[in-house]
């Protein structure tokens, strides 16, 4: 054995963990105290408090982003001359007092916008509207419909 050596069972120069007086291991309540009885009931009434209240705000999102105060629905378009498109949209309005605003972009061949109409819808339904454009147009987008408190387009 390199550092000791051995005399009738024990070595000399080295000292066992018995020596250090290291205690046995205790249960940790002894040691320090046990954590009182109102503090875990609060911590878990606090949790409780928070993740209702996250999964309500999570429910009434997902409600409020679901029901739009209006949507609209490109059906269909036509090019009617060159400085002229006819396109046919269908606009559901959630109540008939909503005020909502409705735009549509015509583009020519080269991706260019030529063409744009922002109306407002009278009522739910099928409507034709006309954009006007500087050249002939390609394509037409329905960019989409808003309403106050909505402010991405549907």
């Amino acid at each position: 054995m390199a550092g000791g050596t051995q005399q009738g069972g024990a070595t000399v120069g080295h000292r066992q963990w018995e020596d250090f007086g290291v205690s046995a291991p205790t249960d940790l309540a002894d040691r320090y105290g046990a954590p009182s009885a109102w503090r875990r009931r609060a911590v878990i009434g606090v949790a409780v408090v928070l993740s209702a209240a996250f999964l309500g705000w999570l429910g009434w999102t997902i409600w409020s982003q679901a029901t739009p105060e209006v949507t609209s629905d490109l059906v269909g378009w036509h090019v009617q001359d060159e400085h002229a498109v006819t396109a046919t949209v269908d606009v559901d309005l959630a109540d008939e007092d909503v005020e909502a605003r409705c735009t549509l972009r015509a583009y020519a061949e080269d991706h260019t916008v030529v063409g744009e109409l922002v109306f407002t819808p009278e009522a739910s339904g099928r409507t034709e509207q006309t954009v006007r454009t500087e050249r002939e147009a390609t394509s037409l987008e329905r960019i989409g419909c808003t309403a106050p408190g909505q402010n991405r387009p549907r």
